[in-house]
């Protein structure tokens, strides 16, 4: 259960009700829950944070699979099964294969398809497991994808760090029914 849920609907300021709304209504069809129901507490922060979340998510020139595959690579990291819930099904609409996100999944080395793949896995995987990239790993990354890519990617997976947290403080499991559970 929840450290902290959403706060209800009837008790909402019309500032907050206008911001579940529109952050609900992008996410999840309905009303603001998982992270947002968090931040719907704080609703200039969670403003913010969704307009961040915004520009990630639709104007980033990066390839969402590979976006993607940098989130999943966050959620495994975190142990964010919302945020893995979420991103693994965005990962496999966007056109990433079914088994390197079973891959990332279960900790195991993915079979990527190209070079972009693994330079965007090794790049957020360095990043999250050292808190820093080395030259090569970057390099590799500049090679691959090029420096705005690198920018977005990087940008995106720090972005995903901070939802992957406010998941992991406050307990937000996966919706009820959710496949796609993390093992430990």
């Amino acid at each position: 259960m929840a450290r902290l849920a959403a706060p209800a609907p009837d008790a909402l300021t019309p500032a907050q009700q206008r911001l579940s709304a529109a952050v609900g209504g992008k996410r999840s069809g309905g009303a603001a829950r998982g992270p947002w129901g968090v931040l719907l507490h704080r609703p200039a922060l969670m403003e913010k944070a969704a307009a961040l979340g915004d520009y990630i998510r639709d104007d980033m020139a990066v390839a969402p699979k590979l976006r993607e595959l940098a989130v999943i690579a966050v959620a495994r990291h975190y142990g964010a099964p919302y945020e893995w819930h979420a991103h693994a099904r965005s990962a496999r609409e966007a056109g990433l294969d079914a088994a390197v996100i079973e891959a990332v999944r279960t900790r195991t080395p993915p079979p990527f398809a190209d070079e972009a793949e693994a330079a965007t896995h090794a790049l957020a995987a360095e990043l999250l497991a050292t808190r820093a990239v080395s030259g090569a790993t970057y390099d590799r990354a500049v090679a691959a994808l090029g420096e705005a890519a690198v920018i977005e990617l990087v940008t995106a997976a720090g972005f995903y760090a901070l939802v992957a947290t406010i998941l992991v403080v406050f307990d937000i499991e996966a919706p009820d029914g959710a496949g796609d559970v993390l093992p430990a």
